[in-house]
């Protein structure tokens, strides 16, 4: 029976929490999960301390470092005296306020954004937010996610509640099987490369189509954890089969008969039948290929056979402008391929691409071969689980055995504030998320791609279209 007044799933998961709606003013949203770590949260317990708040809920918040951690040999200390002093003031706050710390001793510490699904602690229905900008990251749960600046992290501390303006509604669709060499990181680097960066601005996108419900709940994650590079408030995709059997059993999920009331609410997610959004833009999954960044955003992104594009022939003033500059400092050349570019480092990890699945890709590829021996190459795990069970698989001696480093968890080269990073004109082929000048060291020079495209470029030294290597 169709429903009398069809919904999206955004529309049903924000009207459900909204606590306080003024007319023509922010609703006045409930946070049901609130993620923290080192870099983002001091300042928030600063400014609670000194208008004597308390957290409201803390059994609403989990905490862990992430940002700032070094990604070598945990048995050596951190010498790192802000990386240090970071980390200490985590400890202390989550332990002042009663909050749940994956701290460097923890079994389970990795990135926040890892973390949150492997423990359960992120479900379909919620709302989601942490002082990082990949929340979106969590969406693909079925979970209203976004990232939010310090001032609000310290609302939501105070009251588990947040002022947010509406967005409004975009559909991403792609119905067809992937190609072989296709993933999900292509998949959205092509989404960004045609929408532009600021596509998708004031909108929340909810992924539908064949192809991405026959994404694993990881490939659904690099998806949606790239949403805000498109402009997106956030990413969503409809929580299913494979979300309620990712889920059951972790240590934050339901259990028991909680666990079947869940289900049961969770399958009433989903949009109902005829439910408009705002916009809606379509893709013929067999029609894309690998992709790969040639800028400084991550809507440059092109096919990896396709040419760099070339100023001369865009119209547009400021769009010319802007290439030109991108260009001059990727210090890459318009009109050909990238293909053959000699490149200094290759980066496996982020929270784009650090997972299990993203490991077993890359591994899949370098598997009895050696990586070039003018490539570095960085494989970090996203997760202390993940290092343990790509360990018990074997696949960290074959990245060992390639020339590979395999390291500790930790948002490690994405950010570049732990002591991984490029050197000045350094080229990288990353799976990280962005590829913004400096953001992987100062004058480093970053190529996004997937990790099949990662290993395959590593294996070469040059820029490789992975479909040659297979």
């Amino acid at each position: 029976m169709a429903a009398t007044n069809p919904r999206t799933m955004f529309e049903k998961i924000w009207e459900s929490h909204v606590v306080f709606q003024e007319p023509d003013c922010p609703a006045l949203l409930y946070i049901d999960l609130h993620l923290i770590h080192e870099v983002t949260s001091p300042q928030a317990f600063q400014g609670l301390r000194e208008k004597g708040l308390k957290v409201r809920q803390p059994s609403k918040t989990v905490a862990t470092v992430d940002h700032i951690v070094p990604t070598t040999d945990r048995s050596l200390p951190v010498t790192d005296p802000q990386a240090v002093e970071l980390i200490a003031q985590l400890q202390g706050n989550c332990r002042e306020n009663g909050i749940e710390l994956h701290g460097l001793e923890s079994r389970h510490q990795g990135i926040v954004h890892v973390i949150g699904p492997e423990l359960g602690a992120t479900q379909p229905g919620m709302t989601v937010v942490c002082g990082d900008s990949h929340t979106a990251t969590h969406g693909a749960f079925g979970a209203m996610a976004f990232g939010v600046g310090t001032s609000e992290v310290e609302h939501v501390l105070a009251t588990q509640c947040l002022l947010q303006n509406r967005p409004r509604t975009m559909e991403v669709r792609v119905e067809g099987t992937l190609p072989p060499g296709v993933t999900a990181k292509d998949v959205i680097l092509a989404v960004i490369g045609r929408i532009g960066v600021g596509g998708g601005t004031g909108h929340a996108i909810e992924y539908t189509g064949s192809a991405f419900r026959a994404m694993s709940m990881e490939e659904r994650m690099t998806v949606c954890n790239m949403s805000i590079e498109g402009g997106a408030r956030a990413g969503m995709i409809a929580p299913d089969d494979a979300t309620f059997n990712f889920l059951c059993g972790r240590p934050r999920a339901p259990q028991g008969e909680a666990w079947d009331a869940a289900v049961a609410a969770w399958r009433c997610l989903p949009g109902d039948e005829g439910a408009r959004y705002d916009r809606s833009i379509a893709f013929d999954a067999a029609q894309l290929e690998p992709m790969i960044t040639y800028g400084t955003n991550p809507g440059m992104a092109i096919p990896i056979t396709a040419p760099v594009p070339d100023p001369a022939r865009m119209e547009d003033a400021v769009e010319q402008s802007a290439l030109r500059k991108a260009l001059g400092y990727m210090a890459i050349e318009p009109g050909k391929p990238l293909l053959g570019r000699p490149i200094d480092v290759v980066f496996i990890g982020s929270c784009t691409n650090s997972r299990i699945s993203d490991l077993r890709a890359a591994a899949k590829v370098l598997r009895g071969k050696k990586v070039s021996p003018k490539v570095r190459v960085l494989v970090v795990p996203g997760s202390q689980p993940i290092k343990r069970q790509a360990e018990a698989e074997g696949l960290a001696d074959v990245f060992r055995q390639a020339g590979c480093e395999w390291r500790e968890a930790g948002c490690s080269m994405c950010i570049a504030m732990n002591g991984d990073m490029l050197a000045p004109g350094q080229y990288s082929v990353s799976t990280s998320n962005r590829n913004f000048e400096g953001r992987q060291g100062p004058g480093g020079r970053t190529l996004l791609a997937s990790p099949l495209t990662a290993a395959a470029c590593a294996l070469t030294g040059v820029v490789t279209d992975v479909r040659t290597v297979l």
